[in-house]
């Protein structure tokens, strides 16, 4: 949205800067900081929230930021916010009653930390901009009924593949072309992947194992194909998705021919994914028309003969576009990924090896599970387990290699405020046996 850098830079002459606080200093944080200070304009990151404080303080340094205060109140952070200081704590909470932060960034990948914070962040009324398509794939929706009563905006980002596709996906309806398929290009998909087998790539790059391995095991894009169904109405057209894998190198434009023509011109249109094709790892949306001048005209742009259109994106910047994300959210109260209402499409949960009763899952992207996206109506009828909840769940009995977990099949921890959003989700979008809705319950800590 080129727009946003005008009154970026109106922002700047003015001297009201749009001040962001952002939770997380891992990878993605890191290189986020570093943008808003070296070539954002009209944008101050007042403010980094870590576990390890130490790395909150190293991703300001790496950034070249300086003038750092360690705050342990939102009163000290106003202060330092309003003196020009830059702060860092280990309470993200602190960002949520402080006076003088406008947006809240969230870059954990964490499901029940990121909960707590994004919650409290909305009860106190500040623009949540969440780098977290974990969170959003698990809870996004009943997260935006409570942004939505509090008047603010909650949002995925630009620069990750759903905020991508989703520019691209409201273009190409601009355009009078209806969209059939969002997907996302993919070089490797291997379930079986762990951080044992991910550790060297990760290494390179400086990025953890488990998020290295999130990607190659096909959880990251469950998770953000999920976001991007509950964004358009879309659906899968089978459980995990057709994902075809086709010669590297093999340019995008030929997806035209890779799904079955019935799944794409009735109903809502879904979302998928390829591996192997060009560019990876850009993205793309499959469009069609009904109407024969525009086909005409679209032949004449080199579109193709129809009925369905490719049209593509050839990469995904990640951290250089989520200031834009900020932007929109702040200055125009506009979403650049957000729920439409209730899930359309869930991450559920499938054995990564064979299991036994009395085992402890572990985290997205490790030793025990993978993550398959399915559409939500039979997720709820068959009561499958949302990997987003999976973490630290104990198994009841035995599971083999590649099934699929239900509630039946687990204990859940105790007192997570996600299992309590989740429960809220399910009553407040789906309907009981006799077709009546669920009565809501509300989660009275941040009613």
């Amino acid at each position: 949205m080129f727009i946003v850098d005008r009154e970026l830079e109106k922002l700047e002459r003015s001297g009201k800067r749009i001040r962001v606080a952002m939770v997380g200093a891992g990878f993605m944080a890191r290189g986020i900081a570093r943008q808003m200070l070296h070539y954002i304009q009209g944008m101050e990151l007042v403010a980094i929230a870590n576990r390890s404080i130490e790395s909150a303080r190293q991703a300001y340094a790496e950034a070249g930021g300086e003038n750092v205060r360690v705050v342990q109140s939102a009163a000290e952070l106003d202060d330092a916010i309003a003196s020009g200081q830059r702060s860092i704590t280990s309470d993200p909470m602190l960002f949520c009653d402080a006076e003088g932060v406008d947006a809240i960034l969230e870059v954990t990948g964490s499901i029940e930390y990121a909960a707590h914070v994004v919650m409290r962040g909305i009860a106190k009324r500040k623009h949540i901009i969440m780098m977290n398509a974990e969170l959003d794939g698990t809870l996004g929706p009943i997260l935006k009924v409570y942004a939505d009563r509090a008047g603010v905006v909650i949002t995925n980002t630009e620069g990750d593949q759903p905020g991508v596709i989703m520019n691209l996906y409201r273009w190409v309806k601009g355009l009078g072309v209806k969209p059939v398929l969002c997907g996302n290009i993919k070089g490797l998909h291997d379930p079986y992947r762990n951080p044992t087998t991910q550790e060297g790539f990760a290494k390179k790059w400086g990025m953890k194992a488990p998020m290295v391995t999130s990607f190659a095991d096909g959880t990251k894009i469950s998770f953000e194909n999920a976001i991007v169904a509950n964004a358009t109405g879309m659906r899968v057209a089978k459980r995990g998705m057709y994902g075809p894998t086709v010669e590297p190198g093999t340019p995008i434009q030929e997806s035209v021919n890779w799904y079955p023509l019935e799944d794409l011109m009735s109903g809502p249109g879904i979302v998928d994914y390829c591996v192997g094709a060009m560019p990876n790892p850009g993205i793309f949306v499959l469009g069609t028309t009904d109407d024969q001048v525009e086909k005409h005209y679209l032949s004449l742009y080199k579109m193709g003969p129809g009925p369905l259109y490719c049209f593509y994106w050839p990469y995904h910047l990640c951290h250089f576009e989520v200031p834009t994300t900020v932007a929109r959210a702040v200055i125009f109260g506009d979403a650049a990924i957000a729920p439409l209402a209730g899930p359309c499409v869930d991450v559920i949960t499938a054995a990564k090896r064979d299991l036994k009763a009395g085992e402890v899952i572990d985290g997205l992207g490790h030793y025990t599970t993978y993550g398959l996206c399915e559409n939500a109506d039979l997720v709820q009828a068959e009561r499958l387990l949302p990997i987003g909840l999976a973490e630290g769940c104990r198994l009841r009995r035995d599971i083999g290699k590649d099934e699929i977990l239900t509630y039946a099949d687990i204990e859940l921890p105790a007192g997570r405020l996600c299992d309590k959003l989740r429960a809220e989700q399910d009553a407040y979008f789906f309907r009981d046996a006799a077709g009546s809705q669920i009565q809501t319950v509300r989660v009275a800590a941040y009613s």
